[in-house]
């Protein structure tokens, strides 16, 4: 069982720590998305390297127990927007850890033009400034489901509730100039999170 008090990590490190093109696309990816540190970007890794084990097992697996794990497996993914209609094992392996990074509350607070950058969002997120439909959400990492996505707004008792708040000015007038250049939108679409648990 092991030592209770020792708590089980949840993702895996790269294999090699020192490869060069790797960190250029780990501190790319850590730029965009705002992130804290690198085990933010291994665990969404992670999160997408288990889905993909599991769809390359039932790409293998045959009789009607595999089929409803697959259906699970399929509605699991369309919850959290990773998946559309009518999806196939494919397309759980074509995902990429920008796939999953695109669900987290940080981001799509960010997307929304709620902040002006990833960074201060996640602020936002941490100080209790943003809520999900009626809960207070203060982890950044959270994925949304599709079903809460549109609800993401502030707190009604935050200072930044009301429209006219300077930051919120700020925010949406720079979220208007991003849509209005689409041109950066070839983020890097994959990283390697492989190995073994360290």
């Amino acid at each position: 069982m092991g030592d209770p008090r020792r708590i089980k990590k949840k993702f895996s490190g790269p294999r090699h720590p020192w490869q060069k093109s790797r960190l250029e696309v780990e501190s790319k990816i850590i730029s965009d998305y705002g992130l804290k540190t690198k085990r933010e970007l291994w665990r969404m890794g992670s999160k997408i390297k288990d889905y993909s084990g599991q769809a390359k097992k039932l790409i293998a697996a045959k009789g009607s127990q595999a089929e409803k794990e697959k259906q699970q497996l399929f509605k699991k993914l369309q919850r959290i927007g990773l998946l559309g209609e009518n999806p196939q094992l494919d397309n759980i392996l074509d995902l990429t850890v920008t796939s999953i990074l695109d669900r987290r509350l940080q981001t799509l607070v960010h997307k929304k033009g709620l902040a002006r950058t990833p960074s201060q969002a996640r602020q936002f997120i941490t100080h209790n400034h943003i809520s999900l439909g009626s809960k207070s959400v203060s982890v950044p990492s959270y994925i949304v489901p599709v079903s809460e996505e549109s609800s993401i707004t502030f707190v009604s008792n935050s200072s930044l509730f009301d429209s006219s708040h300077p930051e919120r000015s700020v925010a949406v007038t720079k979220s208007s100039s991003r849509s209005g250049n689409n041109s950066n939108n070839s983020i890097i679409n994959n990283v390697s999170a492989g190995g073994s648990n360290e």
